[in-house]
């Protein structure tokens, strides 16, 4: 069963990886407004990125209305423990 600290330690290396910096940590509170390059572009390889990882496909609505990293942290848990 995966837990709340397991998806964040993914999300991480995820982020890591996108953003090709293995300084960033996000957290439920972090934007995009906190990583430098994260821009339009590069939320949309970071969505692919995030759901190549899980295994899970968002919704467009879903996408559109992700305020910070923790709303995609709740999706993706619920979506794995619906599965």
């Amino acid at each position: 069963m995966l837990t709340e600290k397991d998806v964040y330690e993914r999300l991480n290396e995820v982020f890591r990886d996108v953003f090709d910096d293995d300084g960033i940590c996000v957290g439920a509170e972090t934007t995009a407004a906190d990583i430098e390059d994260w821009d339009s572009l590069e939320h949309i390889r970071l969505i692919a990125a995030v759901e190549q990882e899980f295994s899970i496909r968002f919704k467009m609505g879903e996408v559109a209305s992700m305020k910070n990293v923790g709303e995609m942290a709740t999706i993706i848990l619920s979506r794995i423990s619906n599965a």
